[in-house]
């Protein structure tokens, strides 16, 4: 049957997409990019905040109506949205003719042709999905970049998140999983492997080896660049430091969820840290690997957040002077620890601490791009400009995918996943234009 796929939210889940394409193409199924022309429809949502919830609800609503304007003649949910409100999905979305959660992405399969039947399903699993099983992926982010997810699920009892309810507790994949889908990721072309779970410095706890030990065993696959991402501020150790400053083929690049900085929110988060020890950990970071670009992220209009408290905020994005940030509102999820807190800040103070935080980054990382005028570094192509069959999108070691900036550079004869040498000649808060120098080329 003719597939279309939707999927929505992070990169772990995105990396689900994939692993289901890759069971939906093993049966034998055609996929279409188009979802008019699909005869099933699939959408693997997001359930993790308020604006993710909305954006899936939109999408399954949006697909449903193909089943009366286009080809469509079943529409399959799953994904966290479905393991959060599988109930309210149920009943109040009757165009929905499939219903799975986060575990059953090996059942699609059967369940497309269960729907295809004109049976109504609603399926799930009491246990988790086994990752360390061999699957073929099928990759959507091009042929010279992709995730790679090392764990699942999540122990940290963050208040604000409900991760751990969806997906379960932190559950790392055996190194020989892991190792075996890099080694086929390495030999189908990726050039760039970035290694996420929801924290990957939690990797190796559960089953007796830890993060520095698998970095170590993966650059032996020897792709041009390793990234790490999702890292949890008080599990950076100086070993970890160190191998980013002394392997070649892990970036100096360091994504460092902080969620805030001040004493009183971070207490109440339940989260680690403080004002004095984020900054000092910030300076560890970049003692131990010059050059290094730090990305972070806050939450503003946390309940219970004042005044002063957001003003630390500021105060630490002004001294830290970080690469990278995103700044989020606080979401009131049901069944979180923060849901029941007092103190819930109006919709109207989040928003106007949202625009003041993102003004001051954006003047600091248009400073710190500045920087970089006139630097060569190593970029890779990704895809041509929508603007300009011209101009080729790309990133350098400091730009980690969907997150941070690009840079735009001259067509030529450059093809995506081309390494080249690339002198910048304009910056901007977000992204970068250059000129390429000259080519070098990784196998």
């Amino acid at each position: 049957m003719k597939i279309g796929v939707a999927s929505l939210g992070c990169a772990k889940n995105l990396v689900d997409t994939e692993i289901v394409l890759g069971f939906l193409a093993d049966a034998g199924h055609e996929l279409v990019s188009d979802p008019r022309q699909a005869e099933i429809i699939i959408v693997n949502t997001c359930g993790f905040i308020t604006e993710a919830k909305e954006e899936s609800i939109e999408a399954i609503l949006d697909m449903a109506a193909l089943k009366e304007q286009g080809s469509c003649r079943g529409l399959i949910v799953m994904g966290c949205l479905s393991q959060r409100y599988a109930q309210e999905l149920w009943e109040e979305i009757p165009e929905i003719d499939a219903l799975l959660g986060t575990n059953e992405l090996d059942l699609v399969p059967q369940v497309i042709e269960r729907v295809a039947a004109g049976e109504r399903v609603r399926e799930r699993r009491s246990h988790y999905f086994d990752y360390n099983q061999p699957y073929a992926r099928m990759a959507t982010t091009g042929s010279h970049m992709a995730y790679l997810k090392i764990a699942e699920g999540c122990s940290h009892r963050c208040a604000f998140c409900v991760i751990p309810q969806i997906r379960g507790p932190y559950r790392s994949r055996t190194v020989e999983s892991i190792l075996s889908e890099g080694k086929l990721l390495r030999e189908a072309g990726v050039k760039e492997l970035a290694v996420i779970a929801q924290d990957t410095t939690a990797y190796g706890r559960d089953i007796g080896t830890n993060i520095v030990e698998l970095l170590q065993e993966l650059a032996r696959l020897e792709f041009p660049w390793i990234r790490l991402l999702y890292t949890y501020p008080s599990s950076i150790s100086a070993e970890l430091l160190d191998l980013m400053a002394h392997e070649p083929s892990l970036v100096k690049y360091v994504d460092l969820p902080l969620q805030h900085v001040s004493a009183n929110v971070l207490r109440r988060m339940k989260r680690p840290g403080s004002y004095t020890s984020s900054l000092d950990l910030i300076n560890k970071i970049r003692d131990h690997v010059p050059g290094v670009v730090i990305r972070s992220s806050f939450i503003v209009g946390f309940p219970g957040e004042t005044e002063a408290d957001f003003q630390e905020l500021l105060k630490f994005l002004e001294a830290a002077r970080l690469n990278h940030v995103g700044i989020f509102k606080y979401s009131r999820e049901e069944n979180s620890a923060a849901y029941a807190y007092e103190g819930q800040v109006p919709e109207s103070v989040k928003e106007r601490r949202y625009h003041e935080a993102m003004a001051l980054q954006q003047r600091i990382s248009t400073a710190l791009n500045e920087q970089l005028v006139g630097r060569e570094l190593q970029v890779l192509m990704e895809y041509p400009s929508e603007e300009s069959e011209l101009v080729m999108v790309g990133r350098h070691r400091g730009q980690a995918p969907e997150v941070d900036g690009v840079v735009y550079v001259g067509r030529g004869h450059l093809q995506p996943g081309d390494l080249v040498t690339v002198r910048i000649t304009q910056a901007q808060a977000y992204d970068l234009a250059g000129e390429v120098v000259e080519s070098n080329e990784s196998p």
